[in-house]
């Protein structure tokens, strides 16, 4: 493949971020005539459909890897400037960091990790919450520059650390649980009501079948609440059941506001952490934070048998 001409990657990307040709042809302050050619001219040069035309328009496979290269470039770009003391192309000074974590990290360890990041040079964080079984396609999107995953396995062009374990405990009220969950663990799960934090989660059912007769998993009475201390005031409210990470279930459970479920283990997620595989100053500073505050907050991974 030839090289890639900047000015047609610095194209794509606006109408990317953009959403549609004449939108990027305002941002770059040249015709939709011009956006059009210097994006046909890129899709000509690698040989492959780089965009598809809907509204707003999306990349194609292909398209994500160059959009990824020129985030990546544009990344580079600013810190050499910022190094050579020459301001940021855009005038704006705060380095941008868009990452993808999950809701629980968030709700618990995440967040006061990143007020140990120096202020110097000044960093703005730009946090994209997905599950940690999906931040990767954040990534492979070039949306992100790095993120919480449980994939240990890196997207093209960037690396990966182990994080460590988050651990979830099965709880529910305590009303909740004389009124549904006697008897046949197994059984009462696969019929009790549970809360799920939206239609991907799978925890709960990874739980259930995990257990002696679990069947294909958790019952059919599901109670979608989207945040984590939502997710866990559901739980001791008595909608369901649920699996609630250790930090948060713990008070409530000393309390008595959450009774555990006498069923099984505890479920452990591990998290890693994956990012750009860039000389940034910035990120690596974010990267070193994240990784110290995991090991105060999660248990330790197994190690690893060669």
């Amino acid at each position: 493949m030839e090289d890639l001409p900047l000015e047609q990657v610095r194209t794509l990307l606006a109408v990317i971020d953009e959403g549609t040709f004449d939108a990027a042809a305002a941002a770059l302050h040249v015709t939709p005539s011009a956006v059009s050619q210097r994006v046909k001219a890129l899709e000509q040069r690698t040989g492959r459909v780089l965009l598809i035309r809907t509204k707003p328009v999306r990349p194609t496979e292909s398209g994500q890897v160059v959009i990824r290269f020129a985030r990546q470039l544009a990344r580079l770009e600013r810190d050499a400037r910022a190094e050579l003391g020459m301001g940021t192309a855009d005038g704006q000074g705060p380095v941008r960091l868009p990452m993808a974590v999950n809701a629980d990290s968030l709700a618990t360890w995440f967040l006061p990790a990143l007020t140990r990041v120096p202020q110097e040079p000044q960093v703005c964080f730009e946090l994209h919450r997905e599950d940690e079984s999906h931040t990767t396609a954040l990534l492979r999107e070039g949306q992100v520059m790095a993120a919480v995953t449980s994939s240990p396995d890196p997207v093209a062009g960037c690396t990966v650390r182990a994080l460590g374990l988050a651990r979830y405990l099965p709880v529910a009220g305590p009303g909740f649980a004389a009124r549904y969950l006697a008897g046949d663990p197994a059984r009462a799960l696969r019929e009790a009501p549970l809360i799920v934090f939206d239609r991907r989660d799978e925890l709960q059912d990874a739980f259930v079948r995990a257990l002696p007769g679990g069947g294909p998993g958790a019952g059919p009475v599901r109670h979608l609440v989207p945040t984590s201390e939502g997710f866990r005031d559901a739980v001791a409210a008595g909608l369901g059941w649920g699996l609630v990470p250790e930090a948060q279930a713990e008070p409530l459970l000393r309390t008595g506001a959450l009774v555990p479920l006498e069923v099984g283990r505890p479920m452990d997620v591990p998290l890693y952490w994956q990012q750009w595989k860039l000389d940034s100053p910035a990120l690596a500073t974010v990267a070193r934070v994240v990784a110290d505050a995991a090991r105060e907050a999660l248990r330790p991974l197994p190690a690893t048998r060669h």
